[in-house]
């Protein structure tokens, strides 16, 4: 059972996320299934896809699938075109827009170079800039835009909306970007930390759908995570929690940001990996090795898109630098899955690309043998299918997740 439903008739706005939820998660259901999933009653799962249906939000397939010894069953698929969600992700280096179906596939994907300086105030011109062309050219009516989802790096504070100082953005210091970009685009924004976002994104409609526990690695330019532990995304007091990249893989290693030594970030965040490369390069020349001659040419060009070029053609000290580099997520990742036993680890976004087959290699190889419940059952590991869209697509997942996943603490709450 993938989501327990209740019959309790308080909670018919939770149960009717629930048996959304189901019709999300699969590729076609029936309302007899459906109830054998949730545990709500035949008549509870009618009502709900009948008002469902009547919305637009779910549509029958027209096609039948035949129970054994009973009568045909029709199946129900979400419609997507019932609504759209607009996502922007806010890296240091760049703005990602997109905007999504209901089923989390993008319609149109726009990218733009973050605006150079400080100044809030710029940057969310910037990005108000970005969704108004993102949305003229995907011809979305407004009134099917649900939202916009912003993917920020942390530390952020939920409950205003606001930045917290993130330590690659000088002077952001408590930013309220929530209410600035949302007076700026007139649209209802939806904030969340950018690995968490692409968490959301991965259980929409990536690896970890109808996954109960995954944890998420995001690698750009620095490293993040998410949790979802039995299929809530897991935020933690200060909802903070996946900070992954802070991990200390080396106790006598650099000195990180976050007052600790040898954190994982940053030792393997892109700017660090070009730094080591560089350092091997000048130290030992080697006229065989394209990446090589090309440091000895122009250092400049050697970066970490090079690199990660030039260790997929086999280059020996991209190469070693790079699987050094997987060796110390796949300790993290051992390290996860011991403190909180997922059933999966995704690792995605630009700082693996075209990489991810080795990364999953070396951490699945880690998992295999140094996990202490391996003998029970082996962590599986997948590259993220989003690909290096994975903190858009999550972000504008953010809106979709809010409006139609069934939350917990809604449930819970007074």
């Amino acid at each position: 059972m993938r989501q327990a439903g209740t019959n309790l008739p308080k909670v018919g706005r939770y149960n009717r996320a629930v048996v959304l939820d189901q019709i999300q998660l699969a590729d076609g259901i029936s309302r007899v299934e459906i109830a054998q999933l949730t545990g709500l009653t035949p008549q509870t799962v009618s009502g709900i896809v009948r008002r469902l249906l009547d919305e637009g939000i779910v549509r029958e397939d027209g096609a039948s699938r035949v129970a054994s010894g009973g009568k045909p069953r029709t199946t129900l698929r979400l419609n997507a075109d019932a609504g759209s969600a607009v996502g922007l992700h806010f890296d240091p280096v760049e703005l990602t827009c997109a905007v999504v179906d209901l089923t989390g596939q993008p319609l149109v994907v726009k990218k733009r170079p973050t605006p150079a300086g400080t100044d809030p105030a710029h940057v969310v011109t910037a990005m108000s800039e970005l969704v108004a062309d993102v949305l003229a050219e995907a011809d979305v009516p407004h009134s099917r835009i649900l939202g916009l989802g912003l993917a920020t790096p942390g530390p952020i504070d939920q409950e205003l909306g606001v930045i917290v100082a993130p330590p690659q953005l000088a002077h952001w210091n408590r930013v309220p970007l929530r209410s600035m970009l949302s007076e700026a685009t007139g649209l209802p924004v939806t904030l969340d930390n950018d690995a968490t976002a692409a968490a959301i994104g991965e259980r929409w409609s990536g690896a970890g759908k109808g996954v109960a526990n995954f944890a998420y690695f995001f690698f750009g330019t620095g490293v993040g995570g998410g949790l979802v532990l039995n299929h809530q995304v897991y935020r933690g007091g200060s909802l903070n929690a996946g900070e992954f990249g802070h991990c200390s893989v080396l106790p006598d290693g650099p000195e990180c940001y976050c007052g600790n030594r040898g954190c994982l970030e940053g030792l393997v965040n892109p700017s660090a990996i070009v730094a080591e490369v560089h350092r091997r390069l000048a130290a030992r020349p080697d006229d065989s090795s394209a990446l090589s001659r090309s440091f000895a040419k122009d250092p400049a060009s050697v970066d970490h898109a090079a690199i990660l070029l030039a260790a997929t053609a086999g280059d020996p000290v991209a190469t070693a630098v790079t699987d050094e580099a997987a060796e110390r997520v796949a300790s993290v990742a051992v390290s996860i899955a011991n403190f909180v036993d997922v059933d999966l680890i995704v690792l995605g976004g630009h700082g693996i690309q075209h990489l991810e087959s080795r990364y999953v290699d070396i951490v699945a190889t880690a998992l295999a043998t140094r996990a202490l419940a391996r003998r029970i059952r082996v962590v599986q590991v997948k590259a993220s299918p989003l690909g290096t869209d994975g903190a858009v697509v999550g972000s504008a997942a953010l809106v979709l997740h809010a409006t139609y996943s069934p939350q917990l603490s809604a449930l819970l709450a007074d």
